[in-house]
């Protein structure tokens, strides 16, 4: 078995789970391969070198599993890797919230050897794709969570006109609107009161950021409606973040989102479900006490 390992570059106090995924790599005789940035940021911060199969520094690499280990921002970094490769990805949270990262870092041994033992399920996830007029995002114009169009550092609301299948929705004022898959629905949408969907619901949400007018509220498209976006703002740019990923554009561009025609394959637990995660990561169902009492 082949096993791949990207993680963060913020791991301090997480240097004994790192050891355990290593230790028990190497005792399960599983050939590792980790990302180079990752690698050496292990020997530069904690001095700590493990017995590896090899380093990837390149876009291609043939691996059964990846393993993220960290929040849910290195797992969507973790995404952007793999890409088309159809490599399912395994999640390890040693970051904060972690909706993607589900399995706890205190779980490591025991997950591993699910792995190993095939005892786990593959997800599919949907991506969006984002293409633009004048401009070209680049290498990897496709996001897991979310696109989110938004003002720069400037007072000044944008202005985006939306249409689906190049009908006119609505005009939106404000700070920004975000297109979020379904698994995106917990990220960035989730902040702006956009509704949480289930990761097999064939749909899309356009949720907007600090609109103007207190009548505007986020909307349910299927995915598999085209969405163009015109964006106009007096500061003459905006920004358009694909998973953080962010590239400035100018006033005027237009936009054209779409369902990406591949996907990305999570790793889950057949003992876990993403109804238990929101219990657990929302705390839904918990009585908080106050600490203190009022004088």
């Amino acid at each position: 078995m082949k096993i791949g390992v990207f993680g963060s570059n913020y791991q301090i106090g997480k240097q004994n789970y790192i050891q355990t995924l290593f230790t028990r790599l190497r005792e399960l005789n599983i050939d590792v391969w980790v990302e180079n940035y990752f690698y050496t940021y292990l020997f530069q911060q904690f001095g700590y070198a493990p017995k590896i199969t090899g380093l990837i520094d390149s876009g291609k690499f043939p691996l059964d599993i990846v393993c993220s280990l960290g929040g849910d921002g290195t797992f969507l970094r973790t995404a952007a890797w793999v890409g088309r490769q159809n490599i399912p990805i395994w999640g390890i949270n040693t970051g904060r919230l972690g909706f993607l990262t589900d399995v706890h870092a205190k779980e490591i041994n025991s997950a591993l050897d699910e792995i190993v033992s095939g005892n786990y399920n593959v997800e599919e996830r949907t991506l969006l794709q984002m293409e633009s007029s004048l401009l070209s995002y680049g290498d990897y114009d496709y996001a897991l969570n979310e696109i989110a169009i938004l003002k720069r550092d400037t007072s000044s609301m944008i202005t985006i006109q939306a249409y689906l299948n190049n009908e006119f929705l609505t005009e939106y004022l404000g700070d920004g609107l975000i297109v979020a898959t379904p698994t995106g629905s917990t990220a960035y949408s989730l902040s702006v009161n956009g509704p949480i969907l289930v990761p097999q619901t064939n749909n899309f949400v356009l949720s907007p950021v600090a609109p103007h007018s207190l009548n505007v509220r986020p909307l349910v498209i299927p995915d598999n409606y085209s969405i163009r976006l015109k964006v106009e703002s007096r500061s003459s740019n905006f920004l358009a973040s694909l998973d953080g990923r962010s590239q400035v554009f100018l006033s005027g561009n237009e936009l054209f989102i779409r369902k990406a025609n591949f996907t990305v394959k999570i790793v889950k637990r057949f003992n876990r479900s993403f109804y238990e995660t929101l219990r657990n990561k929302l705390l839904w169902g918990t009585q908080v006490q106050p600490t203190e009492k009022l004088s």
